[in-house]
Parts: C-alpha cells; sequence; structure tokens
C-alpha cells in the first residue's frame, strides 16, 4: 500500500471485453487512485494483480472488485483466496452511470469508475459471488450443459415434427405410440433408412426390423415392424416427387443435427450421474420426493453449497421465485407471482413439483388442498408446493437432515387427500 493511504478503503472496478479490460481503483472517498488497460491474458492478469498488490491487497484483506460478468478466465483469477468478486449487472451499473453524467456519455475507463463507486457506496446491497466448492461448481457446468443440450434436442425436434407434417405424416404417425418419438433411436434410424414415404412404403418387415436392431431394440420387434409397414403401406397425401425427394434431403440434414443433440444430452446426462453423487450434499438432495440425479443436480447447480449465500430460507424462496411478491401504492396492493429469479430453478422447481405430486402423498395432499380451498390454478398451486418444498431443501441443508415425510407433511394435511 502506497504511503498516505493507510486508513482508506481501496475499491476496483473493471470493465471486461473480449480481448481487452479496463480497471479503475477508489478509495472510500471517491478518489481515483489509478486506472489501467489490460490485455485478456497471462499477462494482463498478472498486472492487474500487482496493480492490486501495489494498492495494498493481500491473502488476509484483499480488495473487493466488482465486474459485469459471473464467468470466464478473469473472474476465475481474481476468486483465487478469499477476495469478494461482485458481479453487477450490466442494467444496474447503466443506472449507476446515470448518476454521475446526464449527458448519457460513455467510454470503457468511465465504466470501471462507476463500478468501482458502486462498490464504495453500495456494497452492502449488492451479493458477492458465493464461495462455492469446484465440485459444486463442476456440477453446475455440467447440469446446466445438459440442461441446454436437452433445451436443444427438444427444439431440434420441433423443427424436425414441422418438416414431417409437410410430406411424411405417415412418420408421425408410426412414432406417436412411442415415448420421447423423434427422440428416440429407433424412429431417427428408420427416417435415415426411408427419408421419404414413398421409400418407407416400399419397405420390407426385414428391412424395419433390420433398423429397429440397428438402433437397439431387443424386444418385440417382428410385431413392431408389422406395425409400422402396416401404417407406411396406408394411403396417405404425398407431396410431387420432386419436392417429396428434395424435403428428404432437408430432413436428412435436419435429422443430423438431432441424432447430435441426443447424443451431446446423453453424454451429459452420464457426466452428471458420475459427478453429482460425489457430492455431500447429494444425498439429503436426493431424499427429496421428485428429485432424481438430474433434477437434483440442476437444484444444487443453482443454489450451490455455500450455506451464507442466503441469509433464510425467504432468500432461496425469493432468488427460486416460488415466493409471491407483493405490490402496494397508496390504497392499492396486489400479490403476483415474482418475474425476476432464477430462471433455471424456477424450471427444475417446476419439473420437481410436478414429480412430487406422485412420488409424496403429503405433496399431492397440499397440493389439493390449495387447489380446493384457495381456488388456486394448476401452476399457483404447484408453485406454492416448490415454495414449501425448497424451504424445506434450504432446512434440510442446513441442518444436515433427511427428508421426512411425517415432518415435512403432517398427517392431519394427508388425511384431506383421503
Amino acid at each position: 500500500m502506497r504511503q498516505g493511504e493507510e486508513n482508506h478503503v481501496i475499491y476496483c472496478g473493471i470493465d471486461w471485453a473480449e480481448k481487452t479490460h479496463d480497471v479503475a481503483l477508489v478509495d472510500d472517498t471517491g478518489q481515483l487512485l489509478a486506472k489501467r488497460h489490460i490485455t485478456d491474458d497471462a499477462a494482463g492478469y498478472k498486472l492487474l494483480l500487482d496493480l492490486l498488490a501495489e494498492y495494498g491487497d493481500t491473502e488476509e484483506n484483499p480488495i473487493p472488485v466488482a465486474i459485469e460478468t459471473s464467468r470466464g478466465l478473469l473472474v476465475a483469477v481474481l476468486r483465487t483466496g478469499k477476495r469478494k468478486v461482485f458481479a453487477i449487472n450490466p442494467m444496474a451499473a447503466a443506472r449507476y452511470r446515470d448518476r454521475h453524467a446526464v449527458s448519457r456519455k460513455k467510454s470503457d475507463p468511465g465504466d470501471a469508475l462507476v463500478l468501482a463507486n458502486i462498490l464504495r457506496t453500495d456494497m452492502h446491497a449488492h451479493r458477492a459471488l458465493p464461495a462455492d466448492s469446484d465440485l459444486a461448481r463442476a456440477i453446475a457446468v455440467l447440469a446446466r450443459a445438459q440442461q441446454d443440450a436437452v433445451w436443444n434436442r427438444q427444439q431440434m425436434a420441433n423443427q424436425l415434427r414441422s418438416l414431417l407434417r409437410e410430406y411424411y405424416p405417415s412418420a408421425l404417425a408410426a412414432f406417436e405410440a412411442w415415448k420421447n418419438g423423434l427422440c428416440r433411436p429407433e424412429a431417427r434410424e428408420i427416417l435415415k433408412t426411408a427419408p421419404t414415404p414413398a421409400r418407407a412404403a416400399r419397405l420390407t418387415r426385414a428391412q424395419i426390423a433390420a433398423a429397429l436392431k440397428r438402433a437397439g431394440r431387443q424386444r418385440g420387434i417382428e410385431a413392431e415392424a408389422e406395425r409400422l409397414r402396416e401404417v407406411f403401406r396406408a394411403d396417405w397425401a404425398h407431396q410431387p416427387a420432386l419436392v417429396e425427394d428434395a424435403l428428404g434431403r432437408q430432413m436428412l440434414a435436419l435429422l443430423g443435427q438431432l441424432t447430435a443433440a441426443c447424443t451431446a444430452a446423453d453424454d451429459l446426462a452420464q457426466a452428471v450421474e458420475e459427478a453429482f453423487p460425489q457430492h455431500p450434499d447429494a444425498e439429503i438432495i436426493l431424499s427429496f420426493p421428485g428429485l432424481g440425479t438430474q433434477l437434483g443436480a440442476r437444484v444444487l447447480a443453482e443454489i450451490g453449497d455455500d450455506r451464507t449465500r442466503f441469509a433464510d430460507a425467504r432468500g432461496l424462496k425469493a432468488y427460486a421465485g416460488a415466493s409471491p411478491v407483493t405490490r402496494a401504492s397508496g390504497k392499492k396492493s396486489s400479490i403476483t407471482r415474482r418475474w425476476v429469479k432464477n430462471d433455471r430453478l424456477n424450471h427444475a422447481g417446476y419439473l420437481w413439483a410436478f414429480a412430487a405430486l406422485t412420488a409424496s402423498p403429503g405433496a399431492k395432499a397440499h397440493y389439493k388442498r390449495r387447489r380446493d380451498e384457495h381456488s388456486d390454478w394448476h401452476a399457483a398451486a404447484q408453485r406454492n408446493l416448490f415454495n414449501r418444498m425448497i424451504g424445506q431443501l434450504y432446512h434440510c441443508l442446513k441442518t444436515r437432515r433427511m427428508f421426512d415425510e411425517q415432518t415435512a407433511f403432517p398427517t392431519p394435511l394427508v388425511a384431506v387427500a383421503a
């Protein structure tokens, strides 16, 4: 620390970009102490750490840093040790910028200064990145990637279904009885073998059976081959031959993308299956009805394992979007659903509550009571159930206890369902 600055607290703001970053340091009086323009490489990171050390950054008393992202190598370097890193929402940073200039001027060094001043004036109003373990962060990477892969797979399946409706309705009818439909390997193998309805109608039982075997099917092959042959040979409307062949080529291109999406989703799901059980919280999370390995990993990925992240269960419920929000102005007051939330955790909560209805008698009774006594719509009752169960999860993780049906849903409540 430089002479004369021993009694001042230092704050750092970083305006990040793809190739270069702007850094600003201010003290608790708002005076600009230093500014630097660094590159996004090891040399730039070293220059940043040297600059922080020059102004008093130590392992025991690190300088807090504000930046507009929560990921990347720069953030990983800054998070080493006990340093607090604050990921400031860019929209919030823009509002702070208006406090200092009404001309709406903008510059990267100026944004770095704004970020540093956010910590100087309102650090108590912002939350530092949680101190999750490396294993929890690794599970978060895999669970979010698997969730994205599932969404991408469904998007590709929807595009393929839309195309098949234009020229190949017999395929949709043939695969309708199968769970996951077009995403099944049997469906993809048959479409690859017969990309047009004309070619599908010429398939023999042996060719269809061979395609099912190549896809990995082991039971009921002959009966299924006969059923598919009858569907393909039924009377269907057709596009002109040239148009049908062209649509078949387009379908094969989409089919290749769907196959890649299915492979990615399966590979990432396997990675989650291997990593999630290694976490100490996995046993508690899996004890809750409706939570399996994939969904439990998604919940852990969003709430982390830093128990100081949420002051109480109410904070976690608000973060998940499970608890309602009250809007009051003058004599008017209304209670509505929460729109600002963690969308990934909220989506996982929707699936969790839905699965819990069949896995837990108490959860089903709670849902029924919300529908009957409070006249909730399905989504509202399910959201209320998620609100209750995520609060219970917070308590169990805090006290290191397993889920208990009788404690979570007392017997009188369960009796309502009967």
